[in-house]
């Protein structure tokens, strides 16, 4: 059978642009490009304690056997979802099989026909692409511009409409973050109803790793909070946070919750667990010092003006073209660091960068190293 011509056109224009997807096992001696943050997803601690914690559970199965809402509801989600809660001061947690799932099941069901959805520009493409299944009317705002989004508010808003204001505590691709409080101020000046997905928050900021929205003490501020497990929690799932109506809501309405084979009990079990990992790890501290360590070197070697400002464990260095960013990507997985480069169209044309992820495994000699090395490159 043949290859439809349509879909061979489009991948071959993406070969010519230079931006093909392909798939491999990157190798690197230091790793400053996967998204496990605090080092939990390489923890033989979390390993061994979530065998424990099945074993004093008597659990030995390796499926969920069926949804949630048929036979997948194993008793450890309920442990689990009442320690998210508490540990988010959140009045309910309802997990998820993974952060696309989550908003793809939120924002496909919770606003209504008649209402606004009014989004940051470079939300998620998982956000984007459960605003596309919303009935709602859905508008997009400048990066961080709150001035435009209060304005947007104040033409859309009629006694009919209740308007979601969606953004993220940390930007996936640039690594910054909107200004909450100013945002927080807004949202309840005019009744909006504030959605945050803080999947790279979680493990980096706040307390214990609460994230961005805890750190300063906004999280009785938002209507929902999304949080991921693949990132710094080093495991897989996801949750949203809300009132316990929200929950119910999503239990009877979300079809990526209702109609999926439900999270085995492994998986939970790896979640709680690295929960409670949280409470006690210095990781969170010592990412923190390797941040500041990253923030320090680039001003020193007068790198700054090509980074993306950042006080999170994402920084891109901005290097534009396709072509020109995948070379200084190779010359330095060469020497062993494990940086991506991301092309368009994942980012806008132009903005084409290398994405370094720091660690709280990373050491200060690594980054120096990096970005010793980064210079020579690109000056």
């Amino acid at each position: 059978m043949d290859f439809p011509k349509k879909l061979l056109e489009r991948l071959e224009k993406r070969e010519h642009e230079n931006a093909l997807r392909i798939l491999s096992s990157p190798d690197f001696a230091v790793d400053f490009y996967s998204n496990d943050y605090i080092g939990f997803a390489r923890s033989k601690e979390i390993l061994e304690e979530t065998h424990e914690f099945l074993k004093r559970k008597q659990t030995f199965v390796n499926g969920s056997t069926g949804s949630r809402l048929i036979s997948g509801n194993h008793a450890i989600y309920d442990e689990a979802e009442t320690f998210i809660a508490e540990f988010h001061d959140s009045e309910s947690a309802l997990i998820f099989n993974s952060g696309y799932d989550a908003n793809i099941g939120f924002f496909s069901c919770v606003p209504q026909r008649s209402d606004i959805i009014l989004y940051d520009e470079l939300c998620h493409a998982s956000i984007r692409d459960g605003i596309g299944l919303s009935r709602a009317k859905s508008f997009k705002f400048t990066h961080n511009d709150l001035e435009e989004l209060e304005k947007l508010i104040e033409k859309f808003q009629s006694p009919q409409s209740d308007i979601y204001i969606v953004t993220e505590s940390v930007f996936s691709m640039d690594g910054d973050s909107p200004n909450l409080e100013e945002l927080c101020r807004i949202s309840k000046k005019h009744n909006g109803l504030l959605v945050i997905d803080e999947a790279h928050a979680l493990g980096v900021f706040g307390e214990n790793g609460s994230g961005l929205v805890q750190q300063l003490g906004l999280q009785h501020e938002f209507f929902a909070r999304l949080m991921t497990f693949g990132k710094g929690l080093g495991c897989h799932g996801s949750a949203i946070l809300g009132s316990k109506k929200l929950c119910d809501y999503l239990v009877n309405f979300s079809r990526s919750f209702i109609y999926t084979t439900a999270l085995p009990p492994h998986s939970v079990a790896t979640i709680l667990t690295a929960y409670k990992r949280l409470e006690a790890s210095v990781n969170v501290y010592r990412l923190s010092q390797i941040i500041a360590h990253f923030n320090q070197e680039k001003n020193r070697l007068s790198l700054k003006p090509m980074f993306v400002y950042s006080k999170s464990a994402i920084q891109c260095a901005i290097i534009p073209g396709n072509e020109k960013v995948k070379q200084v990507a190779d010359k330095l997985q060469q020497k062993g660091f494990g940086v991506k480069a991301i092309l368009s169209p994942t980012v806008p044309q132009g903005q084409e960068r290398l994405r370094i992820c720091l660690h709280s495994y990373n050491s200060e000699e690594e980054v120096t190293d990096l970005l010793d090395y980064l210079a020579t490159l690109v000056f």
